[in-house]
């Protein structure tokens, strides 16, 4: 796989270019795309000549998840993550974010409170106000360049309208793995206050050795009454633009009730979604996903080690993700200043930290999921507009 190459997305329905400049100001003629969470590289050869076969055939008539695809995702959580999973566990919903709106609108009622610790991916707060819903932040510590859960402050946070915590395995912005008992401690944690998990392991496949995803279920199997895991091969083989995602419940009374949701809405999958994730849970799919985390470390790599040198920035180690969290609270610069400088001066889109909630106002998040050119340039655009601290 040669990851240097990037064919040009501008004029392909691609939100990450052609929106780019609605997003940030910033034109994609000179600008760098660094913000929304896909790759700027094709998908698994393996993934490319399933989805060609499918498209020669010429008619697209209605589908289902059918058993290969069900085997294919068994075979994959068993073989990948040590997690054994049951075919009939497994309900295919519209992506991630369709998940986690058909798990909102599922277990919670108008005005109920759903909490995540911030800082987090920001669809977690969208999703729960667009579902009006209320969201409940449980900020985390930071200590010696470390996310922490504080679970002492979180339950003074909490009250008993909040029904529904959302757990990011591996961690969006920072990218960090929690340990197998820090998972476990969550699912304690939510025990404890009465709350459903929906545990959003979508990044577990992008991981850096020595770092390895424990899925919530296998962490702690014995509260497997109020997991729901949700995930989908869109981040690891940049399929989006598919948009098909996995709610995987073991608990028969919980995934009844989603699944009746899911009937209600009229909600089934769509075939090229099915035969995209099928091709890429494969011996195939994990040559591919093998080769793209060496890259996407070197990036992390390379990315932090120029940010570093920039007084007042520091780029958060990765264990997982593409993403760089970069902290600017060293500059003494306000959040305004910040995202100035980064879209006016260095014309980069990545995403304000603001956006991810409490703990992320010093910050940006850059998606290093781009061929490495394109991020040497980066840190030097991003050298250059802070020029005046060195």
């Amino acid at each position: 796989m040669n990851f240097d190459d990037q064919p040009d997305r501008r004029g392909t329905y691609c939100a990450k270019w052609d929106f780019l400049e609605d997003f940030s100001g910033v034109s994609p003629k000179d600008g760098l795309g660094m913000w929304v969470a896909d790759g700027d590289f094709q998908t698994a050869p393996n993934v490319i000549e399933a989805m060609r076969a499918y498209a020669d055939h010429g008619i697209y008539g209605y589908g289902f998840d059918d058993a290969g695809y069900r085997e294919a995702l068994c075979w994959w959580m068993n073989h990948r993550h040590d997690w054994q999973i049951e075919p009939d566990w497994i309900l295919t919903t519209q992506g991630l974010g369709h998940a986690i709106g058909m798990a909102i609108d599922t277990w919670t009622n108008i005005g109920d409170g759903v909490a995540f610790f911030t800082p987090v991916y920001h669809e977690f707060s969208l999703k729960t106000q667009r579902s009006e819903r209320r969201p409940v932040e449980l900020p985390m510590q930071l200590i010696d360049g470390k996310y922490e859960l504080d679970f002492e402050t979180a339950s003074e946070l909490l009250d008993p309208d909040v029904k529904i915590l959302i757990f990011c395995a591996p961690q969006n912005p920072s990218g960090r793995v929690w340990t197998r008992d820090e998972m476990r401690q969550v699912v304690e944690f939510a025990a404890r206050h009465d709350l459903l998990v929906i545990s959003d392991e979508i990044h577990a496949d992008i991981t850096f050795a020595p770092a390895k995803h424990v899925p919530m279920d296998l962490a702690a199997p014995e509260h497997r009454d109020r997991i729901i895991t949700i995930t989908a091969a869109s981040k690891a083989f940049n399929l989006p633009g598919l948009r098909t995602g996995q709610a995987i419940i073991a608990d028969d009374t919980l995934r009844a009730a989603y699944k009746r949701r899911l009937t209600m809405t009229e909600y089934s999958p769509g075939v090229p979604g099915i035969v995209a994730t099928k091709a890429a849970y494969s011996p195939e799919g994990e040559t591919y996903i093998n080769a793209l985390n060496d890259y996407l470390e070197g990036n992390s790599k390379l990315f932090n080690e120029a940010i570093n040198t920039i007084p007042g920035l520091h780029s958060m180690p990765l264990q997982s993700t593409f993403l760089a969290w970069v902290d600017f609270s060293g500059t003494g610069m306000g959040p305004d200043e910040i995202t100035r400088r980064v879209r006016e001066d260095a014309k980069i889109g990545a995403s304000p930290g603001p956006t991810f909630g409490k703990g992320g106002e010093s910050f940006h998040r850059f998606n290093l999921a781009m061929p490495r050119a394109q991020i040497i340039e980066a840190t030097e655009r991003m050298q250059k507009a802070f020029s005046d601290l060195q």
